[in-house]
């Protein structure tokens, strides 16, 4: 096996390990497929373009996570994105998006959920503020744990705590309104 072929099948391990967590990511942070598509294909870029090894694994997922993080902030305030309608995106992507959050094998929580509290969910996590939002889906969806999370996030640790306790107690009274009027 030549390099070319060694570093092409290295990629394509990383890109399976952890495309899909970048993706949902930067979807929960943009809202929008084909900018979170954009984002993971620009983290990838960026790695492939590093020049320098990672202490680690754990220090090379916290190295894509700030670059993710850092290319869906440079599209959220891009001029183009601040004309688009957001609802009109929304629509289009929760079509676009069927099945896409979804655990491979289910656990038996998620078991007992059925779709309509899935969506429930996903809905209330999207609308908690951006903040809140990155970091209860790294905890929650990625099983990261604080001092990672802060580590890509290049947050300290107390702000991550707050924010999850924050972005749990509004996470909290959105459901409960939602099971309220539902």
């Amino acid at each position: 096996m030549t390099e070319q072929e060694r570093n092409h099948q290295e990629l394509q391990l990383k890109i399976d390990r952890y495309g899909d967590m970048l993706f949902k990511l930067s979807f929960l942070k943009l809202q929008n497929v084909q900018d979170a598509e954009d984002v993971v294909q620009e983290v990838f870029y960026q790695y492939v373009k590093r020049q320098e090894s990672f202490a680690g694994e754990e220090h090379e997922k916290a190295w894509l996570i700030h670059v993710a993080l850092n290319a869906c902030r440079k599209i959220w305030r891009s001029a183009w994105n601040r004309h688009r309608s957001r609802e009109e995106i929304w629509e289009q992507d929760c079509k676009a998006l069927s099945g896409r959050f979804e655990e491979p094998v289910p656990g038996p929580e998620e078991s007992l959920m059925n779709e309509e509290e899935k969506e429930m969910l996903f809905r209330a996590v999207n609308a908690l503020p951006v903040r809140y939002r990155e970091v209860i889906h790294l905890f929650y969806y990625e099983g990261l744990s604080v001092r990672e999370i802060a580590r890509a996030m290049g947050r300290k640790e107390s702000t991550v705590t707050s924010q999850l306790t924050r972005g749990r107690e509004l996470l909290r009274k959105l459901l409960k309104e939602e099971y309220d009027f539902a």
